[in-house]
């Protein structure tokens, strides 16, 4: 959310809060960084999250994995993002697979920080804040602020429409899954419980949005606020007191108190499945918050979707998901713009005669370092030796064992560790070790065994920074995870509490290619025209059978795989008779 007031925030856990505590230092890998250009701006009823909702949608193919993200545009479409926009923003890029977001320090976060500042000043002056948030800070901040350096090159380039988009939602169960809202309306989707709650929409300008739904629909109803709809329980939580106490002020809170709602204290709860109005098995529910990944907020066997405020008060209002209509399509609209790039035809481009030079010097470059690479030879025997990794006494040189195969991509760290454990101070390590990837699989943990090499999809790990993803699998006694990629908070808690990881995708492609889900005949009865019976030459129809594709959570392979570490290479035996290959994987950093 940092990024979204020109800070860099990067998520640390226990571990690495300790470590900062003992020592004052911590690392921090650098990362590639991508540049996301906006364009346009927001149609009328569309909001940040509908933005950051359809990014996680439209893009859902790791284009960001890993990335910082700077969120570029024209000043004029910038300015049309207000800054609580942009918080929503910025605190979902790590839903969408990136480490961080950050927007520029433009004259509309200017404004904004100008306005904290000095009520700062008059509230609380005397106050630690008002002491940090002062007004001879910003100016410092301001003369001196973060911006890329001239000629930055960026890994890669995207770029995105916003007056294409129209309200979306994110889901059931994946922020991988976005649907425009009209879509998911004509489903006619029953809800059982709505939840405007958590850091990412919760603040006093998201409460004052949800209100309005019921406050619009008073003045069809003499003016008396409306009832949510039956058999919906609908909750709300602040971000924070002040938020709350905004909300109270500006009547928003009362608005929602009358029309049914559920308040619950400010801060965590129902979005990290803690607390009051859980999903129960079954049911389906709508929430504002960050995350919907499968048993996050409740029961397994529960859907939750994820959409904008207004959208959540208008779905509890109606019993099912539904916008409240503020949104205006615009005319000749014909889907949404998107793709890689800045988003500029080129025959509308125009650059100086620096960029131009910059862009010449750039493809110079890219033409040495391939050659380079080309004219680098073979390494010998002798400079491989030399550049073996050092292994400290006691680690291992060599990490072997049968994979065990969990044919999925993003698997998420309440897959690997369910939420309602992770707050538990009293589970020991057996019980970690029980319910290990239970919310993936509930079979995992009789099928997979001590000694064995855990080997998943792409973008393993990714979600939530609980350490206990990492530290669950050592509880299982899995040394080693091979996956096609990670999620870097994964990677970190991994490495920080010494979980051995590597990322082999042709591994992943070749036990996929192997063992593709099965064909299972499944039988389907057959129904004729009733009068056909009147024939004598018409039998009855026999079943037909028609194939099933079944699909294996969790197996075991019969494959082994041998990790050198220092020879940063692993070696994979496809199998007692199987073909046997080997591959250079990333090395460990020096010891």
């Amino acid at each position: 959310m940092y990024g979204g007031i020109g800070c860099l925030g990067t998520p640390v856990v226990r571990t690495d809060a300790a470590s900062i505590w003992a020592t004052g230092r911590t690392w921090w890998q650098i990362p590639p960084i991508a540049e996301v250009t906006f364009t346009g701006k927001l149609p009328k009823g569309v909001t940040g999250k509908d933005v950051i909702v359809a990014l996680c949608g439209l893009f859902s193919h790791d284009e960001v994995l890993n990335h910082a993200i700077e969120f570029t545009g024209s000043k004029e479409t910038m300015d049309s993002l207000k800054v609580d926009d942009r918080l929503t923003i910025a605190n979902m890029t790590t839903e969408w697979g990136a480490l961080t977001g950050l927007f520029p320090i433009d004259s509309v976060l200017q404004a904004w920080l100008r306005y904290k500042a000095t009520t700062a000043a008059l509230f609380e002056s005397s106050s630690g804040t008002g002491k940090r948030f002062s007004h001879s800070r910003l100016d410092d901040l301001f003369k001196n602020q973060l911006v890329a350096d001239k000629g930055a090159k960026y890994a890669k380039h995207l770029h995105l429409d916003l007056s294409t988009l129209s309200p979306y939602v994110s889901g059931p169960n994946s922020v991988k899954v976005a649907t425009p809202l009209n879509e998911l309306e004509a489903q006619d989707i029953t809800i059982n419980r709505a939840y405007l709650v958590s850091c990412t929409n919760s603040r006093a300008t998201d409460l004052a949005a949800a209100a309005k739904v019921f406050k619009d629909a008073a003045k069809e109803n003499d003016d008396k606020i409306p009832q949510i709809a039956d058999g919906v329980n609908f909750y709300i939580a602040a971000a924070s007191l002040p938020e709350q106490e905004a909300a109270e002020e500006a009547g928003d809170w009362q608005a929602m108190l009358d029309a049914g709602a559920k308040p619950l204290p400010a801060g965590c709860g129902p979005c990290i499945g803690l607390g009051t109005g859980l999903l129960e098995p079954g049911e389906v529910g709508i929430s504002a918050s960050n995350r919907n990944f499968k048993g996050r907020m409740g029961s397994t066997d529960a859907k939750a979707y994820l959409a904008s405020p207004e959208v959540v008060a208008a779905s509890a209002l109606s019993g099912k998901i539904s916008g409240p209509g503020w949104y205006e399509k615009p005319s000749g609209w014909q889907g949404v713009t998107r793709g890689e790039g800045d988003g500029i035809r080129e025959e509308d481009r125009m650059i100086t005669a620096e960029e131009a030079l910059e862009k010449v010097i750039g493809q110079l470059d890219e033409l040495v370092e391939k050659a380079e690479k080309d004219l680098g030879g073979e390494t010998t025997a002798t400079e491989e030796e030399a550049a073996m990794t050092e292994v400290l006494a006691g680690f291992p040189e060599k990490v072997e064992g049968e994979i065990v195969f969990c044919d999925a991509d993003n698997i998420n760290t309440d897959g690997i560790y369910p939420g309602k454990y992770t707050y538990q101070d009293d589970v020991t390590t057996e019980r970690m070790a029980e319910v290990c990837m239970s919310n993936y699989d509930t079979a995992f943990s009789s099928i997979a065994r001590e000694g064995d090499i855990l080997v998943a999809g792409f973008n393993f790990g990714c979600g939530s920074s609980r350490e206990q993803a990492a530290t669950a699998i050592l509880a299982k006694k899995i040394p080693l995870v091979a996956a096609g990629s990670f999620g870097n908070i994964f990677s970190r808690n991994s490495i920080n509490n010494a979980l051995m990881g590597v990322e082999v995708p042709r591994l992943v492609q070749r036990l996929r290619e192997t063992f593709a889900p099965s064909q299972v005949m499944a039988t389907t009865e057959i129904t004729e025209p009733s009068r056909n019976r009147e024939s004598l030459d018409s039998p009855p129809p026999a079943s037909q059978s028609s194939p099933k594709q079944e699909k294996v959570l969790t197996r075991r392979t019969g494959w082994k795989l041998l990790w050198d570490v220092r020879r940063s290479r692993v070696e994979v035996q496809e199998g007692e008779g199987g073909a046997k290959w080997s591959q250079k994987v990333g090395e460990l950093p020096p010891n």
